[in-house]
């Protein structure tokens, strides 16, 4: 276990952050790291409880050993620490930089003395682990002679890929875009996740055996051509709001806007849809409307709103979502944070939705009317068209989640779609024959670190099929 007074001597500390005005100026990394010494100590923290509910089903879908790697982290037996970490996690570089760290939220700490700081933990285990050289291609001695398809390489298709390549299969992986990563390529922004990052899983993995096929949308066909096929397609379909004026010029999906945004950031030009200048509206207060409020910030809009649909959470747990399961309470995220530091006022409003749209005689955005919402008796949201307002508008972002599994995959397959718009399943992951699905794909929209997961037991089921 960690340090038996560690909880005692040392308080929770994360990883700092620059400060909002400075990091405005810049697509860069957020956070800085603290030094060795400090790493140890909130290590130290981590008294592995008689049970650890981090690592449990309220806490790390991948069921990280953590109490074990955070003692031999505190112990200065890094290398140790990383190999026990990358037992259960192929990709602590990403989940220790977006992942909500379910596992501190369900920490035995977490209602007193502060949760063990185990994201940045981990976060520092693999950067270190790279930086000392750590981590090489680890390269399959033998190959059976069987071939696996992935289509899509997002967390759960990089997950599944790894996993399989692994297990000695030769592993293609099909994306349609110009860059492997999907979601951690293109739906992510810079500063939450550095590109460099995504690139250097990408490149070990590709010296590792996996090929990636860029730039190619995989069809039916592959299903005769490989011994099995993952789709790990991701849950690309956004959800739609229904406003008068909808499709005026400057209405954009949140998916699209940022990856145009991440796009033009890495080859070194102006975004066609930016928001410099003008009066934005965010539609959807979750991660990727914070992620449209950080972004548009950074590109000079000139005003900024984001609208929820749903009340303000409560600003402590309430007594019907006891601990350890996730807490629904009112959190300010990142992005949030820069819009207070620059207009001194949270963006937020929430119970308001968008009722109309109006553009100009050259059919761009230059409006749109809000109004507040109220609740049916059955508890549904209801427009109440005696408050509507008009507010300046020119560019108009849609971030309300999403509603099923990527279109064209789903229809190149001929998929059988259930209502939430995920494919219809024989098994837990297997959809018929040798096809396969994983991640957002089969669940529908979640975060990161669970569709890594559902990525490497897909990859399991597949195995077994094969077998």
């Amino acid at each position: 276990m960690g340090k038996t007074t560690g909880f005692l001597e040392a308080e929770r500390k994360e990883n700092p952050w620059r400060n909002p005005a400075e990091r405005l100026r810049d697509f860069g990394e957020m956070h800085a790291s603290l030094p060795q010494a400090e790493r140890a100590q909130q290590a130290s923290r981590c008294m592995n409880c008689g049970v650890p509910f981090c690592q449990s089903g309220f806490g790390c879908p991948l069921h990280n050993l953590i109490p074990e790697w955070n003692d031999l982290l505190w112990r200065g037996e890094e290398k140790e620490a990383l190999e026990r970490l990358l037992k259960t996690s192929p990709f602590p570089e990403f989940t220790g930089r977006v992942c909500p760290a379910l596992c501190e939220k369900a920490c035995m700490m977490a209602e007193t003395d502060g949760a063990s700081v185990n994201r940045d933990n981990e976060l520092y285990l693999i950067e270190k682990g790279f930086s000392m050289g750590w981590i090489q291609p680890r390269i399959p001695a033998v190959r059976n002679g069987k071939r696996v398809a992935v289509v899509g390489s997002g967390p759960s298709g990089l997950a599944a890929a790894d996993q399989l390549n692994q297990r000695g299969f030769t592993v293609e992986v099909f994306e349609k875009a110009d860059r492997p990563g999907g979601l951690l390529m293109y739906g992510i922004p810079n500063m939450k996740l550095p590109k460099a990052v995504v690139e250097r899983r990408i490149r070990l993995m590709a010296q590792e055996g996996i090929v990636f096929r860029t730039g190619q949308a995989a069809g039916p066909e592959i299903r005769t051509e490989y011994d099995a096929v993952l789709l790990c397609g991701g849950a690309r379909r956004p959800r739609e709001i229904e406003a008068e004026g909808r499709h005026a010029g400057g209405v954009l999906f949140a998916v699209d806007y940022l990856t145009e945004a991440t796009r033009a950031y890495l080859e070194g030009r102006e975004p066609l849809c930016s928001a410099k200048g003008k009066d934005v509206l965010v539609v959807g207060g979750g991660d990727t409307g914070n992620d449209c409020v950080a972004t548009a910030l950074r590109q000079g809009c000139r005003a900024l709103r984001q609208l929820e649909i749903l009340p303000a959470p409560p600003e402590q747990r309430a007594a019907s979502n006891p601990w350890p399961e996730w807490p629904r309470i009112l959190r300010t995220d990142y992005g949030q944070t820069e819009a207070m530091a620059r207009d001194g006022v949270d963006p937020r409003i929430y119970e308001t939705t968008v009722q109309s749209l109006r553009a100009d005689p050259d059919g761009r955005l230059e409006s749109a009317v809000l109004c507040r919402v109220g609740r049916s008796p059955e508890g549904k949201p209801v427009p109440l068209p005696e408050t509507a307002r008009r507010v300046s508008c020119q560019l108009l972002l849609i971030a309300a989640g999403f509603t099923g599994c990527d279109p064209e995959t789903a229809s190149a397959f001929d998929l059988e779609l259930t209502p939430r718009g995920t494919p219809v399943l024989a098994s837990s992951h297997r959809i018929g024959g040798n096809l396969f699905a994983a991640g957002d794909f089969r669940t529908g929209q979640s975060l990161v670190v669970r569709a890594i997961a559902d990525g490497l037991e897909a990859a399991g089921e597949a195995e077994r099929f094969l077998s």
